[in-house]
């Protein structure tokens, strides 16, 4: 029960309203340990209820700390992190239903927005600030806000920001916060590349709290596979899986800008009711497809990764990975959309010849095997390698070297005959010319 924890009874009157009563692990782990003013090291998984597990405490903090009659401070006293513009988004929302009883500010900044207009909320003195790091650094090279007075920092889904290259700009961003900070950072994984670098710089004595592991989640999602030829196959499967396949929405997934739109428009003209995102539209229109989405609008959405990150949207129970995914990680990722909040979910991916050893490497990461299934009268003719290694993945038919002869074989073989050269003919002089640059005569023989 979340009465068990200390906090504000502004923020459990709150979550009574909103129907939560029960805490999931990652906000029982999650919760105490940061209202003791820990710095944290979170390994949890996107719909695990992470968003919560960090912003009670800090919720609970802001609210304790500030008297009555005394002036507001100026300066943003939270601060969260998020890799991606749609995450950033819900994050506010969170603060909104969480904080609807406070008297707590918060400001979004991501890019797409206006941001003349965000420098006018920074004005008005905001509480909290959820932001996007890069649009966030371009406020700060401006003098807004002002992060020396911070209480606390959140970063959300630090292995994504690795991953998009952001590393730097959450080093510079915490450089410019409060040194007597806390900071509370949450990775679906904590063991990608320079991770622990960034640790090391933005954290003083971290608590770990391992929990819901990318190879422990979704354990509540059907996960299959679906052996394709080429393109023109998978659009075909594509087509008759959303046709056959009982689903209130789908999230069909590409590796591309380019497939998911040419996907978009096929289904489409198939009156599929589909709709697009990805990282290069405005932002309008990715808030126009997300609204959609959720109002049922759409049925279907094609999307890249973007998608994967921080999309929590209602009733996905279909997710179709038309392109494998690049890694483990970006799998979980992509097929946690489904079988949230205790609900179950498909998840379908198509496997050419190319994908089988991303697929094995996959399996063997997550420790899960995707159970193949087939669409009838849409049977591949690739069945799969004739081989395959322990790993799982294709064996190779490497082409065997000659072996070279030993001494021994030589004497045994016998002395082998150089090849006779052919003499060159000699060729005639070539006469030298006169001064007056004619050849001499030739000289005749002499009679015997």
């Amino acid at each position: 029960m979340f009465r068990a924890f200390d906090l504000n009874k502004r923020l459990l009157t709150t979550l009574d309203n909103l129907g939560f009563s029960q805490p999931t692990p990652v906000q029982e782990a999650t919760i105490p340990v940061a209202l003791e003013g820990h710095d944290l090291m979170v390994s949890a998984e996107t719909g695990s209820g992470k968003t919560a597990a960090y912003l009670l405490p800090t919720l609970h903090r802001l609210i304790s700390e500030f008297q009555p009659g005394q002036p507001k401070q100026e300066d943003p006293r939270a601060l969260v992190l998020s890799p991606t513009r749609e995450l950033a988004r819900q994050i506010d929302n969170s603060i909104q239903q969480l904080a609807g009883k406070t008297q707590l500010l918060s400001v979004l900044l991501t890019g797409g927005d206006d941001f003349k207009f965000q420098q006018s909320l920074l004005r008005k003195n905001p509480d909290i600030v959820v932001a996007t790091p890069g649009r966030l650094l371009e406020h700060m090279e401006r003098g807004l806000p002002d992060l020396s007075q911070l209480d606390i920092l959140v970063i959300d889904e630090a292995d994504r920001m690795l991953d998009m290259g952001m590393g730097g700009d959450v080093i510079r961003i915490a450089e410019g916060c409060s040194p007597d900070r806390q900071t509370l950072l949450f990775s679906a994984t904590l063991s990608p590349k320079g991770l622990k670098g960034i640790c090391d710089q933005i954290l003083r004595d971290p608590k770990q709290l391992l929990l819901n592991t990318a190879q422990d989640a979704n354990q509540n999602i059907t996960q299959q596979m679906i052996l394709a030829d080429d393109p023109t196959h998978k659009e075909k499967l594509l087509q008759a899986l959303l046709e056959s396949h009982s689903y209130r929405k789908a999230l069909v997934f590409t590796n591309t800008r380019e497939q998911a739109t040419h996907l978009n428009a096929i289904l489409n003209r198939q009156r599929k009711s589909s709709a697009l995102l990805h990282g290069e539209m405005r932002q309008d229109e990715r808030n126009e497809t997300l609204e959609g989405y959720r109002n049922h609008v759409f049925r279907v959405v094609v999307a890249t990764d973007l998608a994967a990150r921080g999309l929590d949207i209602p009733e996905i129970d279909l997710v179709i990975n038309y392109d494998m995914a690049r890694s483990g990680d970006d799998y979980v990722h992509r097929i946690g959309r489904t079988g949230r909040a205790g609900e179950s979910g498909t998840a379908i991916s198509f496997i050419t010849a190319n994908e089988w050893n991303v697929k094995a490497g996959i399996e063997r990461y997550l420790r899960v095997a995707l159970t193949p299934i087939v669409v009838d009268g849409l049977e591949a003719k690739y069945k799969g390698p004739k081989k395959v290694k322990a790993s799982g993945k294709a064996a190779g038919t490497k082409k065997k070297k000659k072996k070279s002869l030993t001494s021994l074989d030589k004497r045994k073989a016998g002395p082998t005959k150089k090849p006779t050269k052919k003499p060159l003919k000699k060729k005639a002089p070539t006469p030298i010319a006169n001064a007056d640059g004619m050849a001499p005569p030739k000289r005749r023989k002499k009679p015997e």
